[in-house]
């Protein structure tokens, strides 16, 4: 590594660069998917050095909300199966179907038998 990479914070320890290099040349992962991936550590270091300044200036709340907002929680395969149907209703173009039903394909395969 260079001085530039060794200085900056928000460098992905080295572990990390070694499994995104295997991992690049043992998937089926495209290069931009692996941009992606270093863009969101990025951010996620960047999120918790703002919620640790947060913490330290007000409180733990504060933080929490920060991070709630920042990243919220992917909805529900429930949650998703609704959307679907709710796009469902409205009318879809052949093109949609497809990944609609999945979802809710994938929604219903989740519930327990019985």
């Amino acid at each position: 590594m260079n001085d530039m990479t060794q200085q900056h914070p928000v460098t992905p320890p080295s572990h990390l660069l070694k499994l995104w290099k295997d991992q690049f040349y043992s998937s089926n992962k495209g290069f931009i998917e692996f941009l992606i991936e270093a863009a969101q550590y990025g951010a996620d270091q960047e999120l918790e050095a703002c919620c640790e300044w947060v913490d330290w200036k007000w409180s733990g709340i504060k933080s929490r909300e920060l991070r709630a907002s920042r990243r919220p929680k992917p909805p529900s395969l429930k949650e998703q199966a609704l959307q679907a149907l709710a796009e469902a209703d409205a009318g879809l173009t052949e093109l949609e179907w497809p990944q609609c039903s999945d979802t809710i394909r994938r929604a219903l395969e989740a519930l327990p038998d019985g």
